[in-house]
């Protein structure tokens, strides 16, 4: 049992920020305030809108201490970020946004330092999604900046600093595809010391740890009638991760879904990890290699939702015999640059005269195809949980039933990151059985999904 009653958490994605009160006992959300996270075009490049995103929280925080109240703090980010603190304790420069993309020279540079695959299970990715090439950007092009960083923080833990000046660094987050850690180890991978920053390295705390109290002035400000413990932060796919290990074991996957669909195989083969694909070895809440794979599945949704309109399920459903049929596909990829076919641009295949409703059809088994693939490179076994918003779609978790013929479960709710971090605080697990699909039988899936892979 928890010794809190109600648990705030910061929960700050790449596309939104929120605020979500749980109660301790029940495990129920209680309240949520969200705002979009916003990225600002520089100068000196792109890079988040911290300010902001601390205003929100703080007045959110205020709030809820008046009603319906709460007794600790956790916290989950996205990755592929960190701050760069002072000796003043403020950022020495902005925290990166990881989408920015490196002149060529300095990603020649990186790519001649990085550590090999074998050491961190972190692939070459694009812009700064590798932690380690941000770094090295912001030392190679703001070298007086850089002199004056004092700490190196992670971007959960980076929140958890602001809040109680306690400064730390945790493992979810180091290993994420930063090119820093060597996830078999539990340590630094050596490319810290080659980029000289390894005095600069906050101390590694647990996820489950208490980092500190709410500072004073904080109290005050929010009008908390007392200081309360502020916990060490976890990376957001490893967040939504945690409530499954808590009481599954090995093996399953989760596909956790968002801007990025990660697909976790809990029990898989890091050995078929293949670092040209955006495969790649994750850190769980308790120090333990996870083999993953993933794309950015939630980007592409919105993208194709602002070119196709919304999606009509039935309407789409309907309309899949004919786009299996005529073999109306989508190849990869509709963002470029990551997932398992990182050099493919989208392209559309016998989608002359296409409907909205075909093409939408021929993305659901895109989706699907996508996480069968990055399924096989992760070496999952056993049943499929899917959370977030790609939970919401049924032909999706259909179709994807039916190319795995696995179990794929629909696990209901939102708040599957922020429940996680919840959980560092103790709070009861939700349920997270899921809802089981149900497969498609008798299109023709196993002949499209073989055409489908040819071309790509």
């Amino acid at each position: 049992m928890s010794a809190f009653e109600r648990i705030a958490v910061l929960d700050i994605g790449k596309t939104n920020a929120k605020v979500v009160i749980f109660d301790a006992a029940s495990g129920a959300e209680i309240e949520m305030r969200r705002m979009p996270n916003r990225v600002l075009s520089g100068p000196p490049y792109p890079h988040y809108d911290v300010e902001a995103l601390w205003a929100f929280l703080l007045e959110t925080l205020a709030d809820f201490a008046k009603a319906p109240g709460f007794d600790a703090i956790s916290i989950t980010t996205h990755g592929a970020a960190a701050a760069l603190i002072d000796a003043d304790g403020q950022l020495a420069l902005p925290a990166l946004d990881y989408e920015h993309q490196y002149p060529e020279d300095i990603q020649r540079a990186y790519d001649e330092i990085r550590p090999d695959f074998a050491e961190t299970f972190s692939p070459r990715l694009s812009g700064g999604l590798n932690l380690g090439a941000q770094i090295h950007y912001q030392k190679s092009v703001f070298p007086e900046a850089f002199s004056r960083v004092r700490a190196i923080l992670t971007y959960p833990q980076y929140w958890a600093y602001r809040l109680t000046g306690a400064a730390a660094n945790e493992v979810t987050s180091l290993g994420c595809h930063t090119d820093l850690w060597r996830p078999h180890e539990g340590r630094y991978s050596s490319l810290v010391d080659v980029l000289d920053i390894r005095d600069l390295m906050a101390p590694v705390h647990s996820a489950f740890d208490q980092v500190g109290m709410v500072r004073a002035d904080i109290v005050s400000g929010i009008s908390l009638s007392e200081p309360v413990p502020v916990f060490c932060g976890i990376h957001d796919s490893n967040a939504s991760l945690l409530p499954y290990l808590t009481e599954r074991d090995a093996s399953f996957a989760v596909v956790s879904t968002g801007t990025w669909v990660i697909n976790f195989a809990v029990g898989g083969d890091v050995d078929r990890l293949d670092m040209m694909r955006d495969a790649l070895a994750n850190v769980d809440a308790y120090g333990r290699v996870v083999p993953s794979a993933r794309f950015m599945g939630g980007r592409e949704f919105e993208i194709l939702t602002g070119e196709l309109g919304i999606l009509d399920q039935d309407r789409a459903r309907a309309a899949l015999p004919g786009v299996i049929g005529k073999r109306l596909m989508l190849l990869p990829n509709v963002v470029p640059g990551s997932g398992p076919f990182p050099g493919r641009e989208r392209k559309w295949v016998n989608g002359q005269s296409a409907s909205a409703d075909e093409r939408w059809a021929a993305a659901c088994l895109y989706f699907a195809l996508m996480t069968e693939t990055c399924l096989d490179l992760a070496g999952g076994r056993g049943p499929i949980l899917v959370e977030g918003p790609f939970a919401l779609n049924a032909l999706y978790l259909s179709l994807l039933s039916s190319l795995t013929g696995r179990g794929v479960f629909a696990v209901p709710g939102s708040t599957g990151t922020s429940q996680g971090a919840a959980l560092l605080a103790g709070i009861k697990p939700a349920d997270r059985r899921g809802v089981p699909a149900v497969a498609i039988d008798g299109v023709g899936l196993s002949g499209y999904r073989a055409d489908w892979l040819a071309s790509v």
